[in-house]
């Protein structure tokens, strides 16, 4: 697409053509819903690829801005806990060319497994953030943040939810821009943070912070859109303003944020002095509510609302309006008519034989982030722990400290992806702390949760090309295990008797359950 036109985007597909029209040249990313598609449409027109975690892909792209290119790199709310430790020293060392990070935050839980706020991400690493409502502001933000980036020199983060991510509206495209490399100039001053350095480049965050302030108190990205009336103001962004604006419509004025950090202060003050009620309106935390109080304004929010998951028109005008939402007779119809449908794991999918083999040994599972955490569900209710990505085989380790007894009744199930993002580590540590835990990784030959991404163990590059492929068997002998052995699920007595042999010995072990997922082309 060139020139100047209107079409309908997806969020994600929107910051994606922002990163063309802004010139980005390299991404690296994560797969994580809801921010996947990102890093996918930006395929199409960059050079993207699929790191093996979000630390890895943060810390590519600030290479890749020392160099002097503008870089990007995406993930979901809880892929920020494993790119933070990067992101708070980038904030010292700052950038050369632009770089933006994107962070989509899921309220409601869709496809998460807890509702962190990432908003608090940016106060604490002290970088600016900005927050669009729909899919035109994710095009023009995305190439905002990049312009933020170098005339701030720091990272910029541009803060999605699943509604925005997911959702459609109109876009106008425009011109794509050439990327321009930035010269590099060697300086270690300000790019290698030892102590003596970060103490000075500390000083120099806090003065951009300040500057930073100054600009979001005038910048158009904070806007008042004055009602008809001036009983009622909010304060929103995102999409709660966008619910706000459904729910109250011109009868409420409206200060809609789209730098969410630093917040402003002057636009708040003069909307409070013209309104009766101040509303702040935001999914999740108490973010901007508590930044209002801090500066002595009056405001309702949460003690009115919630802080858990996402808020709907009737929510809204039940609290600002005190009025009552009456179901349809058809909206009952369905509710009491549909019945519940939980996700549940593929017809086919190989995790099913794995999970059958390990009910029916009645096995304490230590769980971990994937396909295979629908193991947990009936009728399979075959996981007993699942915390974040890489928590299985850590955690075996820690209960069989505590629990010797349970060696032979306890496994870590953990998908190839997930391994490779970030269980080796806990491994190693089941090695040198010599455990005798039993570790089973699942490899159905793609990263299938979050859509079929390609990873190291693929043979693929997101961009099609051949990579080599990872031994899983080889890599977990590196590391000191001496007892490694493949089985098929499709096999259940096999793997049966392999996973009594393995847990049986007095020393790690690691079975590879290996069949591809059931939706890849020729794999059933």
């Amino acid at each position: 697409m060139s020139g100047k036109r209107k079409v309908l985007m997806m969020g994600n597909e929107a910051v994606a053509r922002g990163l063309t029209e802004a010139g980005c040249s390299f991404v690296s990313s994560y797969p994580g819903t809801p921010s996947t598609e990102i890093t996918e449409f930006a395929a199409k027109t960059v050079y993207a690829e699929w790191a093996p975690n979000e630390k890895v892909a943060v810390e590519a792209a600030l290479g890749a801005s020392l160099a002097g290119a503008r870089s990007f790199s995406g993930m979901k709310h809880v892929g920020v806990n494993v790119a933070a430790d990067p992101l708070f020293t980038a904030a010292y060392t700052g950038i050369n060319g632009g770089v933006v990070i994107a962070v989509a935050d899921d309220p409601g839980c869709h496809s998460s497994q807890n509702e962190q706020d990432s908003r608090h991400y940016a106060e604490a690493m002290k970088l600016p953030m900005l927050e669009p409502s729909d899919s035109q502001e994710c095009l023009d933000f995305t190439k905002t943040a990049f312009t933020l980036s170098e005339r701030f020199d720091t990272p910029v983060l541009l803060r999605l939810t699943t509604r925005i991510s997911h959702s459609r509206s109109a876009v106008t495209v425009g011109e794509i821009e050439r990327p321009v490399l930035r010269e590099y100039q060697k300086n270690p001053g300000k790019n290698v943070m030892v102590p003596a350095a970060a103490r000075v480049r500390h000083a120099a965050l806090e003065e951009r912070l300040a500057s930073l302030g100054d600009f979001c108190e005038e910048s158009g990205l904070n806007r008042i859109e004055w009602g008809t009336e001036r009983k009622i103001g909010v304060v929103a962004s995102g999409i709660s303003y966008q619910t706000a604006r459904e729910a109250l419509g011109d009868s409420a004025s409206y200060l809609k944020l789209g730098m969410v950090f630093p917040l402003p202060v002057l636009p708040l003050r003069e909307l409070a002095e013209a309104v009766d009620e101040l509303w702040v309106i935001e999914e999740l935390d108490d973010f901007i509510e508590t930044h209002c109080k801090k500066h002595g304004l009056k405001v309702w929010g949460k003690a009115d609302l919630t802080p858990l998951g996402e808020y709907t028109v009737p929510i809204l005008r039940q609290a600002v309006l005190g009025e009552t939402a009456e179901e349809s007779p058809q909206s009952e119809l369905l509710l009491n008519n549909v019945p519940p449908r939980p996700p549940v794991l593929c017809p086919g999918c190989p995790h099913w034989g794995t999970f059958g083999v390990i009910k029916k040994l009645n096995l304490t599972v230590m769980g971990d982030i994937g396909c295979y955490t629908l193991g947990a569900s009936p009728p399979l209710s075959s996981m007993d722990f699942c915390v974040c990505m890489g928590a299985s085989v850590s955690s075996l380790h820690g209960f069989l400290k505590v629990r010797p007894d349970r060696a032979d009744k306890a496994v870590a199930v953990i998908g190839d992806s997930t391994f490779m993002h970030s269980g080796l580590t806990g491994l190693m540590n089941i090695v040198y702390n010599q455990t005798p835990a039993t570790v089973l990784i699942l490899d159905n030959a793609i990263t299938g949760m979050t859509g079929h991404q390609q990873n190291p163990g693929t043979g693929l590059t997101l961009m099609g090309q051949s990579a080599p492929v990872l031994d899983l068997e080889a890599v977990c002998r590196s590391l000191g295990v001496k007892r490694v052995v493949t089985a098929d699920p499709r096999d259940p007595a096999a793997l049966e008797a392999a996973l009594k042999e393995e847990l049986a010995a007095s020393e790690p072990s690691v079975v590879v359950v290996r069949r591809p997922c059931a939706l890849l082309e020729g794999s059933i």
